[in-house]
């Protein structure tokens, strides 16, 4: 993905793109979680190393962005502040960083907008500097985002902000680490030559900023190849190319996420009447934030790919607006749905493009549109109970940038499908796992919760957190009260998990192993275990590997994600499927914040999420 959007890019004469995000989506309500690879920072950090190195292959910069620890603000508001020590930053929101701007050797990096522990990111030095400069030996430029330094004075109060103190900006902006000013504000680096002629600052601040970012260029050849577009007759070759476009529907036929199978009514019959319902199915491609403008007019959406497999009659009813609590398309929807064999209902979450974004219209997910709720908006969920109502096998897509709270349709829906926001060819990718043409094999990266009150429902939680089997009530649609304790009326686990996601193909694992038992720091282990597809139809499973430190010095996460394998099994077949593991990697951040591998056992748990475990298997570190 990431060669093919630097191929893209620089067909059209770019060569620095704003990508990837690799903060962690631990704070729901924030708008920005669709822009987010997951909760858990070995995900993030694979996932923004693979398109480091894809993108940097191809000629252009990628840029790790929000450095450090943005996305969790308080309240899930888009620039708030966020709360944490020393040990939180370094043990959950750094590796994933690390991994994408040390191994990946990214050319440069965005600062963040918020505060952590009251100081501001773009005018951190421990972290611009003592972290990443001077621990992890960072040779390229740090970027402010837009608008960015403007905040040092209007929002956080540290300088004269009418008019912006430009001087001061510069001065601890500059200082800490902060190489180049995005813009997008009061502009203050323009101040930095009247500076240096005053004496105010000196001009090995400017340079060692000036070299970095020269670094950056020599590396990505700039000085030889200035301008690397093309032609309109060249870029149209590679623009929009059918490898391009083939690979966009694989990446989103994978991404998708099969939540609920009831009676196993997915698949599809190709020559079923179905209904597709919603107001997401048709009309509009429900893309992300940040698509180019009227990218929403372009595309497959739901109907026209259910179109193109489906041979049996289509029809379409939008049911209501996404905007809206109106019910008026209700009758047409229910019609619809009551002449068909099976509905299929398309609701879910909604961004803007690059320009509508700061329009002030209507959305629910995107930079600056943080929430309260994660339930469905208006009409939406009262649509998909009116369709379930009609006795018909519903299948209920989520088409969002999110998760979405909606325990009744896991429970009433005939199915449950998660499509997070697609590329053009979503409509396509839907369809094809709707009629099996494409087994489903996405698995979540982000815990849903039941409710907004559960958050944060992140999987790693730190020892203490809660219970595997908490004092759960419930308060049931019909009045009936259950008291528990954990919560009273509801239950703190997630009812989707990090890690989870089904199949039409059922996978049994077996034998459990690791090469050895007693280990050195110096040493990689391997775990390995045997899948075996049971089903008769050919599918894929990605295999996890979690690990529990048994005795530690400090607090720790209960678990945590180590390693994942995807393997691709035919019907009846059997795979061994190994995953290794650097015992270096199994270190914490101690009680004098040393990094420490520290002598004890650790329990290794293989499995299909981060719940559901096959099989374990204990090293000891001597």
């Amino acid at each position: 993905m990431g060669v093919v959007i630097a191929k893209e890019a620089r067909a059209l004469g770019v060569n620095q793109l704003f990508a990837p995000v690799t903060d962690l989506a631990r704070e729901l309500r924030h708008g920005r979680v669709e822009e987010m690879y997951g909760e858990d920072g070995f995900v993030a950090g694979e996932f923004a190393h693979a398109y480091v190195k894809g993108a940097q292959s191809a000629g252009a910069s990628a840029m790790v962005k929000h450095f450090a620890a943005f996305g969790v603000t308080e309240q899930g508001l888009n620039t708030g502040p966020v709360h944490g020590g020393e040990r939180e930053l370094r043990t959950t929101y750094l590796p994933g960083y690390k991994r994408a701007i040390v191994d990946g050797n990214v050319f440069s990096i965005m600062t963040a907008y918020h505060s952590y522990d009251g100081i501001p990111a773009v005018a951190d030095a421990h972290l611009l500097t003592d972290i990443l400069r001077d621990e992890w030996n960072y040779q390229y430029f740090t970027m402010t985002d837009a608008g960015a330094s403007d905040r040092l004075c209007k929002d956080f109060k540290m300088c004269a902000s009418d008019p912006v103190d430009k001087e001061a900006i510069v001065q601890l902006v500059l200082l800490a680490g902060g190489d180049t000013e995005m813009g997008g504000g009061s502009y203050s680096f323009e101040q930095i030559p009247a500076l240096v002629s005053s004496g105010k600052l000196k001009t090995t601040a400017v340079d060692t900023a000036v070299s970095r970012v020269l670094k950056a260029k020599f590396e990505l050849g700039l000085f030889e190849t200035p301008f690397p577009g093309l032609t309109s007759k060249e870029a149209n070759k590679i623009l929009h190319a059918a490898d391009h476009v083939a690979l966009a529907q694989k990446l989103d036929e994978e991404s998708i996420v099969l939540l609920e199978n009831h009676n196993k009514v997915l698949p599809l019959r190709k020559d079923a009447s179905i209904a597709v319902i919603g107001p997401m199915a048709h009309g509009f491609m429900n893309y992300g934030d940040y698509v180019i403008v009227n990218s929403s007019t372009r595309g497959i959406t739901p109907l026209d790919g259910i179109k193109a497999v489906g041979a049996g009659k289509i029809s379409y009813a939008k049911g209501c607006e996404r905007w809206s609590s109106s019910q008026d398309g209700f009758a047409e929807a229910i019609a619809a749905a009551e002449s068909a064999d099976v509905a299929v209902v398309v609701v879910g979450t909604w961004s803007r493009d690059q320009n509508q974004l700061w329009q002030g219209l209507n959305a629910t997910t995107g930079e600056h549109v943080d929430v309260n709720s994660l339930d469905l908006v208006g009409a939406q969920e009262p649509l998909v109970r009116a369709i379930v109502a009609t006795g018909k096998p519903t299948v209920v897509v989520f088409s969002s940038g999110k998760p979405i709270t909606a325990p009744w349709i896991s429970s009433n829906a005939a199915a449950l499908v998660q499509q997070f926001y697609p590329s053009e060819q979503g409509g396509a990718a839907l369809a094809a796992v709707l009629f099996g043409d494409v087994n489903p094999s996405g698995k979540l990266t982000v815990s849903f919760p039941r409710s907004v009150g559960d958050l944060p429902v992140y999987y790693d939680h730190l020892n203490s957190g809660r219970d595997t089997f908490p004092d759960a009530g419930v308060a049931y649609e019909n009045g009936t009260l259950v008291f528990g304790h954990q919560y009273v009326l509801g239950d703190p686990r997630p009812i989707y998990e990090f890690g989870y996601g089904l199949s039409y193909s059922t996978f049994e694992y077996s034998n459990v192993a690791v090469d050895k038992k007693t280990v050195q720091q110096q040493d990689t282990v391997t775990v390995s275990v045997t899948v075996k597809n049971g089903s008769d139809r050919d599918g894929q499973e990605v295999v996890q590997l979690y690990v529990k430190d048994l005795i530690a010095s400090v607090v720790v996460p209960n678990i945590q994600l180590k390693g994942f394998e995807k393997v691709s099994l035919r019907a009846g077949e059997s795979k061994r499927v190994s995953i290794e593991v650097k015992v270096q990697d199994l270190g914490v951040w101690n009680v004098r914040m040393k990094y420490v591998v520290e002598p004890g056992d650790f329990l290794f748990l293989v499995g299909a999420s981060s719940t559901n475990f096959k099989g374990n298997v204990t090293i000891t570190l001597k």
